[in-house]
């Protein structure tokens, strides 16, 4: 089915923001319909060989073969080496100070 046309050109600024997080968020429900078809069609698949889905992604030994766990810090704060940072996520308060005043995360390094 083709998509109306629209005349952006007629649109206030407000219009086309409410436009644009419209077609957002119809962009994201789609994505997650779409995961849950696939993950079904997995899960059937792996039961017609008679597995269940957590028994495939899982290790001789019960455990997912996804990686989880702790990861060991990359950088400390050189004012109080007790404050570290793993590398991963947001950046913390102190490494932005630190990166402010032009040193590298080099400087930082354990």
């Amino acid at each position: 089915m083709p998509a109306p046309k629209i005349n952006f050109e007629k649109l206030t600024l407000e219009e086309l923001k409410q436009l644009q997080n419209d077609v957002a968020i119809a962009i994201h429900e789609y994505e997650e319909r779409r995961k849950e078809e696939a993950k079904a069609a997995i899960e059937a698949k792996a039961k017609e060989f008679g597995f269940s889905l957590k028994e495939i992604l899982s290790d001789r030994k019960g455990k997912s073969k996804t990686k989880s766990g702790k990861v060991d810090p990359k950088y400390a704060d050189p004012a109080d080496p007790s404050i570290t940072w793993t590398g991963r996520g947001r950046k913390p308060k102190w490494v932005e100070a630190y990166l402010a005043k032009g040193k590298t995360l080099d400087d930082l390094k354990i």
